[in-house]
């Protein structure tokens, strides 16, 4: 099991400055509620399946969000930043950069970005050319604030386990600390690394090892009840 990382420095600064933020990603105060919160340990998911929160320690991340959605709520919320989502970002999508998915079964969305677009080989440091795109995303995040938002690395199959599984960590958690510096609260934010375990293309050839060099980001809705 993986552990998350989360942004630490960014969110001791938060606390101690005592703001959050709400769907407009306009600036709040902390109740002391928020400020105790810690976001538990989540078990990684297995190909294709949604993020586990059990253990995200839900009543707490519903008061660092405002409120949980409910009922149909949920569903008619997620289809909006769904669209958001995908008319923010219709130019990498018609490029092939990114895409934007929603699982009808549980409103979970999954923006699958190839990490050739946003790192350099064996970099962890995000392409200036590659900011813009985050930005248009983390607009969006900071619009719909009532989702928590994990980010996963993956890698190809060149070189060791080991360090693939590091580049996937270290890229992961450089996506999550942008998102978070650009005021998208950093409790709702984790991130980790799976490495070359769940690879989506052919590892033999230069294109399919693209297409398994990438960060995914799982966004799920925070629900009351």
């Amino acid at each position: 099991m993986h552990k998350p990382y989360l942004a630490a420095p960014l969110l001791t600064a938060l606390l101690i400055a005592g703001c959050a933020t709400n769907d407009l990603g306009e600036p709040r105060e902390l109740s002391k509620t928020q400020k105790g919160a810690m976001i538990g340990t989540v078990s990684g998911a297995a190909l294709g399946a949604i993020i586990n929160h059990k253990n995200r320690g839900k009543g707490a991340l519903i008061g660092a969000v405002g409120g949980g959605l409910t009922g149909a709520g949920v569903g008619y919320y997620m289809d909006q930043q769904a669209k958001d989502l995908q008319k923010q970002l219709r130019p990498e999508i018609e490029h092939g950069d990114i895409s934007v998915e929603k699982r009808a079964s549980d409103n979970a969305l999954l923006v699958s970005m190839t990490a050739s677009t946003g790192f350099d080989n064996d970099s962890a440091a995000l392409k200036a050319g590659y900011l813009p795109t985050l930005d248009k995303i983390s607009r969006v995040l900071n619009q719909y604030g009532k989702t928590t938002v994990t980010v996963i690395g993956h890698t190809d199959s060149v070189g060791t386990t080991q360090y693939n599984q590091a580049l996937s960590e270290r890229r992961a958690q450089s996506v999550l600390d942008y998102f978070a510096s650009q005021k998208v609260n950093p409790l709702r934010l984790e991130s980790y690394g799976k490495g070359e375990t769940e690879p989506r293309a052919d590892n033999s050839t230069e294109d399919g090892r693209r297409l398994n060099r990438r960060v995914e980001l799982w966004i799920l809705p925070v629900v009351s009840g």
